[in-house]
């Protein structure tokens, strides 16, 4: 049974990519703070705690890792705040630096030679952000830019192996992502994406044929909605 491992696997398109996963057929480690294994009701789900935006907990799992033997990697796992850069913490900008892009490197430079050997996927979880300039987003924007250099160029750089490397760009999709902002996905269907639309998109990758490669995926609500949150005084 071919191994897959996903980041953010807890919550929002991580879960629901890791239920695809399982329903494909695939063995799945799931890899989040709080997950534990009776979260999937699979034999073929296994938990890793770590916290991703944390240098030390990052670099233990990926020694945790070393070595599988495995066939996909999802960096799903990530933050963002979303405030006029003045206003943001040296804190917030270190860790979701740390978190949205750093730690996807450190392990697609863990995992690499292993999805190489075995013709495999590396599908990065990116953003719309990565694609364009919006206020109050520099920080998030930059590290969704910088994920999806790093994902084009890693493509470039593997080519003439079997591996398979793909950015998902979804738009505002509905999870836990917004709970601590100050503004949420909208409450029409057709002006919001829903998790499982990005396993639509991981389940068309992985089963299209080999020889071709969807580099890069974006995902766009029908229509453009947002929700602003009540401030409570």
């Amino acid at each position: 049974m071919k191994k897959a491992v996903v980041t953010g696997a807890s919550s929002g398109i991580g879960e629901a990519i890791v239920k695809r996963l399982l329903t494909l057929g695939y063995s799945v480690l799931g890899v989040s703070r709080t997950i534990t294994s009776k979260q999937f009701e699979s034999e073929h789900f296994s938990a890793l705690q770590a916290d991703l935006s944390d240098e030390k907990e990052t670099l233990s799992l990926c020694k945790k890792l070393q070595k599988e033997e495995l066939f996909i990697l999802i960096n799903a796992a990530g933050f963002g705040k979303f405030e006029p850069h003045e206003e943001l913490s040296f804190k917030t900008i270190t860790t979701m630096t740390f978190l949205n892009l750093t730690a996807p490197m450190l392990l697609s430079n863990t995992l690499l030679r292993s999805l190489k050997k075995n013709d495999g996927y590396l599908i990065n979880i990116n953003s719309i952000e990565a694609l364009r300039a919006s206020k109050f987003a520099a920080v998030y924007s930059a590290t969704k830019a910088g994920l999806k250099a790093f994902g084009d160029s890693l493509f470039e750089e593997t080519r003439k192996s079997g591996l398979s490397i793909t950015n998902i760009n979804p738009d505002m999709t509905e999870s836990s992502f917004y709970d601590a902002l100050r503004f949420d996905v909208s409450t029409k269907e057709d002006e919001k994406l829903f998790a499982e639309d990005i396993a639509d998109a991981v389940s068309h990758i992985l089963t299209m044929r080999k020889g071709a490669v969807v580099s890069e995926y974006t995902l766009r609500s029908l229509k453009f909605g947002i929700s602003k949150k009540k401030v409570s005084l």
